[in-house]
Parts: C-alpha cells; sequence; structure tokens
C-alpha cells in the first residue's frame, strides 16, 4: 500500500515542479544524419530532484562524429547521469547539450531516443525469447530472423544461442516452465547484440564488460572496431583494458572533467587517470 500511495503521489506531480524533467514542449525538429559535428556538453549542470547536491555542476567536453569516447572515474563522479542526460531521460538542470550545434531539447524527443542505443549497466533481462532479446533493439524487425541471427554472430553471442534448448526460439528466466536461465556475462552479450540490433547513430555502454570474464571481453574487443564502424560511441568502464579502445578519454571528479585525451597522453600526464590505470596494471603484474 505504500508504494501504491508513492506510485498515485507520483502521478499526480506537475512535470514542471521539478528541475531536470523533461520540458512539455513539443519539437518536430528531425535528428540530422549523419551527424557532421558530434555531441558538445556545454557548461551541464544537474542536481537529482530531492537533493540539493549537484553531480554535474560546469562540466563541459566535446565527442566528435564518429569518435569513441571512454568516460572514467569513481562511483558517484556523474558518469551514469550522462547518459541519462545524452539519452534525454532527464535534461540538465544548468547549461545544454548540444547536437551538431542544437540543444537536444529543440529535437523531436523520439527522434533524439531513435537516434540512441543505450546498454545501461542494470540492463533489463527480458523473459521471451532469445530472438526477442536481441530484436526489442529495433521493434521494426523484430521478426526478421536473419538480421537478428546475423546480429547475434557479429557479437560472439551466436555460439551461446546454439547451444541452448531450441536455439533462439529458447524462452529465457524462469517465469516459465521452460525457461532457461543465462549466465549474467550471456546476459549481457544478449544486451549489447541487443543494443547493435538498432541503427541508432549513437551507442551508448555503461560498463559494457563487467559481468564478462577475461576471454569473453577480449573476445569483444577484437570485434569492436568492426561492431562500431560509423557510429559515434560512448563507453562507461572502471576496466582499463576497454578505456583503451578510445580515441579519447574524459576523466571526471566531482562533477567536472579533470583531464582529457588519449590512453597515452594521460598515463604520461602522470594525473589521476594514471595513477587509476597504474594501480588497476599492477594487479596484472603489468
Amino acid at each position: 500500500m505504500l508504494m501504491a500511495s508513492r506510485y498515485f503521489q507520483f502521478i499526480d506531480l506537475d512535470p514542471r515542479s521539478a528541475a531536470g524533467t523533461l520540458t512539455t514542449g513539443q519539437s518536430a525538429r528531425p535528428v540530422p544524419r549523419p551527424f557532421a559535428r558530434g555531441l558538445e556538453l556545454r557548461d551541464v549542470g544537474f542536481t537529482y530532484p530531492g537533493s540539493e547536491r549537484a553531480v554535474l555542476d560546469g562540466l563541459s567536453f566535446t565527442i566528435p562524429a564518429g569518435a569513441k569516447v571512454a568516460i572514467v572515474g569513481e562511483n558517484g563522479a556523474g558518469k551514469t547521469t550522462i547518459v541519462k542526460l545524452l539519452s534525454r531521460l532527464y535534461d540538465p538542470t544548468a547549461g545544454a547539450v548540444l547536437l551538431d550545434g542544437t540543444d537536444l531539447r529543440d529535437y523531436d524527443l523520439n527522434d533524439v531516443r531513435g537516434a540512441v542505443s543505450v546498454v545501461f549497466q542494470d540492463f533489463v533481462r527480458y523473459e521471451f525469447s532469445v530472438a526477442d532479446n536481441i530484436g526489442f533493439g529495433d521493434v521494426r524487425d523484430v521478426d526478421d530472423r536473419e538480421r537478428i541471427e546475423a546480429t547475434a554472430r557479429r557479437t560472439g553471442a551466436h555460439d551461446t544461442v546454439v547451444a541452448l534448448p531450441q536455439g533462439y526460439d529458447t524462452m529465457l528466466g524462469k517465469t516459465y516452465d521452460e525457461g532457461v536461465d543465462l549466465s549474467g556475462g550471456e546476459w549481457q552479450f544478449l544486451a549489447i547484440a541487443r543494443a547493435l540490433m538498432s541503427n541508432a547513430e549513437i551507442l551508448i555502454l555503461d560498463e559494457p564488460t563487467a559481468a564478462l570474464d577475461a576471454l569473453k571481453e577480449q573476445e569483444l574487443y577484437e570485434r569492436f572496431a568492426t561492431l562500431t564502424e560509423g557510429r559515434t560511441v560512448v563507453f562507461i568502464s572502471h576496466r582499463f583494458s576497454t578505456v583503451r579502445m578510445a580515441d579519447a578519454i574524459v576523466v571526471l571528479e566531482d562533477g567536472h572533467v579533470t583531464e582529457s585525451g588519449s590512453h597515452e597522453e594521460l598515463v604520461a600526464l602522470g594525473g589521476k587517470y594514471s595513477r587509476m590505470y597504474k594501480t588497476q596494471a599492477a594487479r596484472y603484474g603489468n
């Protein structure tokens, strides 16, 4: 009953009563395809409703069209909040997120959502068939088995799928008697395949290899350039073997950008990134 009462309090809220909620006005302006310049976060600030602490404060950096950009930082630095702003689940409470020089709020919301594909750290495990789990990445082609299988092959999920009792028709999860559960890493591979099923220009991966073992991570690493060709990619990771795939790395601390550059540049700089990288590398004897 407590949950129900909070639900009704929530739906009765005026959307304009909390900073950071989406603006109610709808624009019909389409997102440019392909991107000419890319994304820019300009003096972005964000404070979650009900909190007095700013998660992001005066944050500025660019994500060039077609680039692979990694965002790193300690827990609570604001990394996942940036993902939510880029995908317009929230709007900044200060500053702006720009796409090709235009505020994201000036584009059609559905078109923005269609231009972004996200694998969140707490991705959804759909208790449907394997084919549906991948096909939901582009619901218009959810019945296109050929495209679904091609996507699974490209991501490396195909070998796992064909070993299941009914292959792509296998029901997943324990809701159904015939359902088969997967390991955390296998679910994550399906989530990545689902994201790549989309034709979105922007691919965002929040801890994309967190549940993968070292061999699966290496397999994904080897496929990464081909999988993301022609897309703008933003990924968040604590694993520096993954971070090194990026063209550029942005280091966050307390909602600010403290360093940015390539892996080699940041290691040579000897700052926060270099210390984090060397600490992790030391665990593997490097």
